[in-house]
């Protein structure tokens, strides 16, 4: 009787064999950040707020970086990055010849070029380091670099670069005594250890920019760039995300348009080979 059962349970298909759920995967993107400081800083400083994203959107976007500022232009110019964090002239730049769109920025900080030089230097004005060498992070660099150098030769101030990779190098570098000055931002600088940074003095500071663009390719669904943009606007809401936006030195995102960079656009400097107008 028990067998005759089992027979039709089985041919009703009671215990026909079920299909396997489908198990669907997360879409991937990379956020590719420029490496104005060192990738394990980097990490620390993007990850939470990359976790944050990927909890609201369902996607699962990885950090990315790279050794260099300019391998890192290397890579955004090979559109390797699906988003990308990077400076106000890499984004009037690669905007054009890279298809990326402006999602979002800032929502009240501005970027300024900065020269600093250990606080204890006898140097007070920019005069004093004609015919100096300079550090800087990289030529395209734009406030850290483009700017500073463009203001010491306005000034036919004469001097010499020294390329270091990193904003977190030229500090280093200043502080230990290796170079007389060198070249940064206001946003790097406030985020200096505060054992660094009470071994600098700000020489100079340049007038302000728009800030740097976090910007996602062309080939990303506008669908998606949507729920990227809501999940970043969303950390403004709350204070409990107060940590996420001081972690990674923001006031808080807005959606960004193309000609928020127009300042940027306005100094001429029209391609990477240029290291200063």
């Amino acid at each position: 009787m028990k067998a005759l059962l089992v027979l039709l349970l089985v041919c009703t298909g009671v215990f026909a064999q079920q299909p396997e759920p489908v198990v669907q995967t997360p879409v991937q993107y990379s956020l590719g950040i420029v490496p104005q400081q060192s990738a394990q800083k980097l990490a620390g400083m993007w990850i939470p707020v990359i976790d944050y994203i990927n909890e609201k959107t369902g996607f699962a976007i990885s950090f990315a970086t790279a050794t260099d500022i300019p391998t890192f232009e290397n890579r955004v110019a090979q559109q390797d990055y699906d988003l990308v964090y990077m400076n106000p002239y890499h984004y009037v730049v690669f905007s054009e010849s890279a298809n990326y769109l402006p999602l979002a920025r800032d929502a009240h900080k501005r970027i300024s070029g900065i020269i600093v030089v250990r606080k204890d230097s006898p140097y007070t004005t920019l005069e004093q380091l004609y015919g100096k060498t300079l550090a800087f992070p990289a030529p395209a660099a734009f406030a850290a670099s483009i700017i500073p150098r463009g203001q010491l030769a306005k000034e036919n101030i004469s001097i010499n670069a020294q390329y270091v990779n990193s904003h977190d190098s030229v500090y280093l570098n200043v502080i230990n005594g290796l170079f007389p000055a060198g070249g940064g931002i206001i946003r790097t600088f406030e985020h200096l250890p505060q054992v660094q940074n009470e071994q600098l003095r700000i020489l100079w500071k340049s007038k302000d920019y728009t800030p740097h663009a976090l910007a996602v390719h062309s080939r990303v669904p506008e669908a998606h760039r949507r729920l990227i943009l809501d999940a970043l606007l969303s950390l403004s809401e709350s204070e409990d995300n107060t940590h996420l936006l001081q972690g990674i030195n923001f006031t808080g995102f807005i959606e960004a348009l193309d000609s928020d960079w127009d300042d940027v656009r306005e100094l001429g400097i029209l391609s990477l080979s240029r290291p200063y107008y």
